[in-house]
């Protein structure tokens, strides 16, 4: 359905193509953040002779380590890690830049003999990596500048607003406070002509069958997660947080460059801007990594065929066992090596 949106005429903009072929058996180890994901991948890794691929749309950015939780020097010594560091802050990423790179590394890794482990908590990109979206058309500045600055002016719930106006679907999936989600839903319709959901069906229909993929998910007990959270905030800025923020700043990186609108950035660029107390700054950002967990829980939990291990009541072996147990047994299954 073509929407009748009044926009500046805009010159076609072609469509990024997703990589074509299928992919080789991997394992995705997935949940909210804070669950401790990374250290137990790379024991599983060890286990089963497997190479880590990054599944974090914050990660991908250079020069923002300690905001991110990057794997340690001492972890990526271990076991080869990918998909890290891959542009600059202000540079741009999406989820089909994401599943192309991840798809050129499954690959790769695959070729070697080794099992591809892709780790993380960005449902999304997982989702691209599977080729569950579609492409959409590439960014346009100006209208990403002009939806923008309609958000700082008067909040992302105008764009919400009107977004449930256009594709009312698409808004019902997209959080209010979510920002570049919003801008990129009405980019998108502007661009087109068309609804977002309209678009999805459309390539939903065409998608191949999907990859061979092992689904693993780890949670923990609510009050655990949130404690475990709020100590690697504190964790982080005793770490060194202020100044990797501060750093980049002076640099000359914009205070509303892409990663500083993430739940662990927002609140320490406004605090260096003198805009909130450092207390207030650390509460706020105890209180976003919370919720966007949960919002990561929920995501999860409405995908097909996550496997899921309670990290709190691991019964009858360690969480490493359990999983490199789940691993071994669908290998079998799928006759991969």
């Amino acid at each position: 359905m073509m929407l009748p949106i009044d926009v500046p005429s805009l010159h076609p903009v072609p469509e990024p193509t997703l990589p074509s072929g299928s992919l080789p058996f991997f394992v995705a180890l997935v949940g909210p953040t804070g669950t401790g994901k990374s250290a137990i991948a790379v024991e599983v890794a060890k286990a089963v002779g497997g190479e880590i691929v990054a599944l974090d749309s914050m990660q991908v950015y250079r020069r923002l380590d300690i905001g991110t939780a990057k794997p340690t020097p001492a972890e990526r010594g271990e076991i080869p890690h990918h998909l890290i560091d891959l542009v600059e802050p202000d540079g741009p990423f999406t989820a089909v830049d994401y599943a192309r790179s991840a798809h050129h590394v499954i690959t790769g890794i695959h070729a070697r003999g080794r099992l591809p482990l892709v780790v993380g908590g960005s449902g999304l990109y997982l989702r691209a990596l599977r080729g569950e979206i579609f492409p959409g058309p590439r960014e346009v500045k100006s209208i990403r500048a002009r939806l923008g600055r309609e958000a700082d002016q008067g909040g992302p719930h105008v764009l919400h607003a009107r977004l449930a106006r256009l594709d009312p679907l698409a808004a019902g999936r997209i959080h209010p406070r979510d920002r570049f989600r919003l801008v990129r839903a009405l980019e998108i319709i502007e661009v087109t002509g068309r609804r977002v959901t309209d678009l999805w069906k459309a390539h939903r229909q065409g998608l191949a069958q999907q990859p061979p993929a092992l689904m693993l998910g780890v949670y923990r007990a609510r009050t655990d997660l949130y404690r475990r959270i709020n100590d690697r905030v504190d964790r982080m800025l005793t770490s060194g947080l202020l100044r990797e923020v501060k750093t980049l700043l002076d640099a000359g990186y914009a205070p509303n460059v892409k990663p500083f609108g993430s739940h662990n950035y927002r609140h320490i660029v406004a605090f260096l801007l003198g805009q909130a107390g450092l207390e207030e700054a650390s509460r706020r950002t105890k209180q976003e990594t919370r919720h966007y967990a949960k919002r990561q829980m929920t995501w999860f939990r409405r995908e097909t065929g996550i496997q899921w291990v309670d990290l709190n009541h691991t019964d009858g072996g360690t969480a490493t066992e359990i999983l490199v147990q789940h691993i071994q047994t669908a290998r079998e299954r799928y006759g991969s090596a």
